[in-house]
């Protein structure tokens, strides 16, 4: 899939902003900086935060204008830090590794990135519904399965958490690679049997499934696999848990795969800048979490090097050091 961008300006973030209840003004003014932050599917956890933090930073940063990207997730907003057209980006920390390294879908493309901030751990869903025989990820085979949308890491963690079963992604399953909305319709609509997709709880998308008319969702535990993919890939995967309640009507715990999530930039930012995001971020972390409470991770406490395969950027860490944490 072509990197292809979609600008979200004052539409988006003034109605994400609302939603939240927070001010933001106009689409910019003269001699502000532009500044773009890259997202992921509408339907998921990135583009409302990152919406809520486009609204944060623009009003506590008079020199700068925020502005959201919607892409297809993780890989693509690195991409746009690679190419200069975003300026920060929510990745997985598997994909920001894989960057970092000039692995897989970053193959001989390596991006020097910089944490600013570990915000929250992304759980693995792996969703069906009743009647479709799939109890494991065994079960799998031979079904129609959607694994995330290119430019995703929803796609890389599936295609691990796959690996890890002993299948092969392209030859034990008919695959398809769509977003978490699409994959809700296609479900929905029995064009396939169930879907990967990793994200914050709860996901907009699949809060719609759950309480969808004539069919009953379902989440498959996996977190057997684990310490498979640990072994493989290094330890950026734990065990989990998305407890019953999490979303409508769904009664039963689900022990899955989760990876935390990373704010990231490239190496051009100044340290003043870094510093100034991060501490609006973890300062004003009450205002973002009104849009999403996932945002109530942004804390110091999460703040350690072995969530995040990134180095933090200096500013960063001088605002952590500075608040006791890293000393």
């Amino acid at each position: 899939m072509a990197l292809k961008k979609t600008r979200e300006k004052a539409a988006v973030a003034l109605a994400l902003a609302l939603a939240a209840g927070l001010a933001l003004a106009g689409a910019g003014k003269a001699g502000q900086k532009q500044f773009s932050i890259g997202t992921g599917d509408p339907g998921g956890v990135y583009f409302p935060l990152g919406g809520a933090v486009a609204s944060v930073l623009t009003k506590a940063m008079p020199d700068l204008h925020a502005t959201v990207e919607v892409t297809g997730g993780s890989v693509d907003n690195i991409k746009l830090i690679a190419t200069g057209e975003s300026e920060l980006g929510f990745t997985m920390a598997d994909a920001a590794d894989d960057a970092m390294r000039g692995h897989d879908k970053f193959k001989n493309n390596k991006v020097d990135l910089r944490t600013l901030l570990v915000v929250y751990p992304n759980r693995m869903h792996v969703v069906t519904i009743e009647g479709t025989g799939i109890e494991t990820l065994a079960d799998l085979k031979g079904k129609r399965v959607s694994t995330g949308s290119p430019g995703s890491a929803t796609e890389i963690m599936a295609s691990r958490a796959i690996e890890a079963t002993g299948l092969n992604k392209d030859k034990d399953m008919r695959r398809q690679r769509l977003g978490v909305a699409e994959s809700v319709n296609a479900l929905t609509d029995h064009r396939i049997d169930a879907f990967f997709w990793v994200g914050g709880i709860p996901t907009a998308a699949i809060n719609r499934l759950a309480i969808a008319r004539g069919i009953k969702m379902k989440l498959i535990d996996h977190a057997d696999v684990v310490d498979r993919m640990n072994e493989k890939y290094g330890k950026l995967y734990s065990k989990s848990r998305i407890k019953a309640g999490t979303y409508p009507g769904y009664r039963t715990d689900c022990d899955v795969a989760e990876v935390w999530n990373l704010i990231v930039t490239g190496d051009r930012m100044s340290d003043e800048e870094a510093y100034t995001i991060t501490k609006t971020l973890i300062e004003r972390k009450d205002d973002i979490a009104k849009v999403h409470k996932e945002a109530e991770s942004f804390s110091l406490d999460n703040q350690v090097q072995d969530r995040s395969p990134v180095p933090f950027h200096p500013g960063a860490l001088k605002y952590f050091k500075e608040n006791g944490v890293g000393d």
